[in-house]
Order: structure tokens, then C-alpha cells, then sequence
């Protein structure tokens, strides 16, 4: 009788040692699973992290307007959509940078800072050329198209300050803002302010 019931204590044991170790077994699973799921997401969101950030640098990069070469523009014709008067505006040859969009024309502001003040717009009147036709009016556009060349007209006297090249000014700071898109900055030096005179 006394040695059955040792056996019966002794098999006892076992199947407790074998419920333990089975517990252990299924918590270790668990704490995988959370650990497996707690690094699958940090993944997800590094990648779309990094994701983010490259398209807002692609953004930033491509999505710029580059100035070519500038001058001091002469008067305005009558088809333009911008009068102006001799000395009065600056023409920039420009593009965009490799790598944008076609972008539309009214999405582009321009801000100059000069010693009068401040002059903001709306990019008015754009023209398909050459630098040898940067005295020409050209054919006004409604967008740019990556890979090709633009004149730009921008009106130096339009925005309450004057920060035209004939303001008397040796220097005007250019900026150029493309909307979801870059900024690009350029001083512009005036060292004459006849019509075609360059500033960049």
C-alpha cells in the first residue's frame, strides 16, 4: 500500500513538471509574438518615414525653378499681360531643375527685398526663347515643361515698394517659390540699368 503511494506522488510530479514546462513553452510563443509584431511595426513605420522624407527632398530638389542667366528688361509690348517700362523690370532666362513636373504658371510667386521694401506677386508673363531672343517677346505660356528654357518677366515697380533696377539699388534679392514645391534665391546685381544690361 505504502509503495503505490509513493508512485502515485512520484507520477504526480512529472505531470506537473510537464504542465510547467508547457506553460512556459506558450508564454515564451506569446512574448514572441508581441516582440515580432512590436519590430514588424517600427519597420512599417521607418519605411514610410523614409519614404515621406525622400519625396519631400524630391520635392524640394526637383520641384525648383533654375535661373539661367537675367537682365534688365526693356519696355514691355502691349500683348503683355505685365506693362512696364524700361528699366523698370528684370527678364530671367530660366528652366526647371531635372527631375520636376510640368507646373503651372499661377503656382509660382516671386518676392524681392530691396531697400525700399518688398515686392510680391504672382508670376504674370512667361515667353518659350533663347538667349538670343532675351530683347524678343515670345509667345506667352500657361505652365513650364521640364527640359525647356523660359523668359520670365518680372515686374520690379508692381507691389507698393519699387525694387526695379533703376530704384538706385546695387543689389535686389530674388526669390522664387514654387508651391508644393522649392524656393530658389538669387541676388541680383545691377550695375547698369539699361534694357539688357545683366543681373545674374
Amino acid at each position: 500500500m505504502k509503495s503505490n503511494t509513493r508512485n502515485e506522488i512520484q507520477e504526480d510530479k512529472i505531470a506537473a513538471i510537464g504542465i510547467g514546462a508547457m506553460i512556459v513553452f506558450i508564454a515564451l510563443i506569446l512574448v514572441a509574438a508581441v516582440a515580432a509584431a512590436v519590430i514588424i511595426q517600427t519597420a512599417e513605420k521607418l519605411q514610410q518615414n523614409a519614404q515621406k522624407t525622400g519625396d519631400d527632398t524630391a520635392d524640394n530638389m526637383a520641384g525648383k525653378i533654375m535661373i539661367m542667366q537675367g537682365n534688365v528688361a526693356t519696355a514691355s509690348a502691349a500683348a503683355h499681360s505685365v506693362l512696364f517700362t524700361a528699366g523698370e523690370a528684370y527678364l530671367l532666362m530660366v528652366r526647371l531643375a531635372p527631375g520636376s513636373d510640368t507646373t503651372a504658371l499661377n503656382s509660382i510667386t516671386f518676392q524681392l527685398f530691396c531697400a525700399n521694401g518688398v515686392v510680391e506677386g504672382t508670376m504674370g508673363t512667361v515667353g518659350m526663347g533663347t538667349a538670343a531672343a532675351m530683347t524678343a517677346h515670345a509667345t506667352a505660356v500657361t505652365s513650364l515643361t521640364p527640359g525647356v528654357g523660359y523668359l520670365i518677366w518680372i515686374d520690379g515697380d508692381g507691389g507698393g515698394a519699387d525694387c526695379s533696377p533703376d530704384s538706385g539699388d546695387a543689389s535686389v534679392e530674388l526669390y522664387l517659390h514654387v508651391a508644393n514645391g522649392g524656393t530658389t534665391f538669387e541676388t541680383l546685381t545691377i550695375d547698369n540699368t539699361a534694357g539688357g544690361s545683366l543681373v545674374v
